[in-house]
């Protein structure tokens, strides 16, 4: 897949930028294990993946652009639904949070930023099979 080939395929290049953001981020967390690296080289690192997630968004904006009026109300409403699951997550971790003591290695950030694109993703087919019976 030639350069070009991506810049003039929205979709495509969102994709990719995604990879290269998701490498970006565990590379970064991997280096971040490391205990022997000064706090500024620490911050450097943790924020390297922050500019290729910008790239990604920009990138993936310009695709729900690119759809048709349907499509965009689709995920928009999967992206609502997305949110307020990610509201209930959160609100409940930190409930829980206070309820009993949750293991960091389990319920940090780290472990549960995860769980919104997912939300999304498995909202879009939810909401799309409304509009297939309309």
């Amino acid at each position: 897949m030639a350069t070009a080939d991506v810049k003039h395929q929205p979709g495509r290049r969102a994709v990719v930028l995604a990879l290269v953001w998701l490498i970006a981020y565990f590379a970064a967390r991997g280096l971040l294990e490391s205990t022997s690296l000064d706090t500024w080289q620490r911050v450097t690192i943790a924020l390297l993946p922050v500019p290729l997630f910008g790239a990604f968004l920009w990138s993936y904006v310009r695709v729900v652009r690119s759809m048709d009026e349907l499509e965009r109300k689709i995920h928009l409403e999967a992206l609502g639904i997305a949110f307020c699951l990610g509201l209930l997550l959160l609100t409940t971790l930190a409930l829980m949070q206070r309820a009993v003591n949750l293991r960091f290695e389990d319920w940090s950030y780290a472990h549960v930023w995860f769980y919104l694109p997912l939300f999304y993703f498995f909202s879009i087919p939810i909401v799309s099979k409304r509009y297939d019976s309309e």
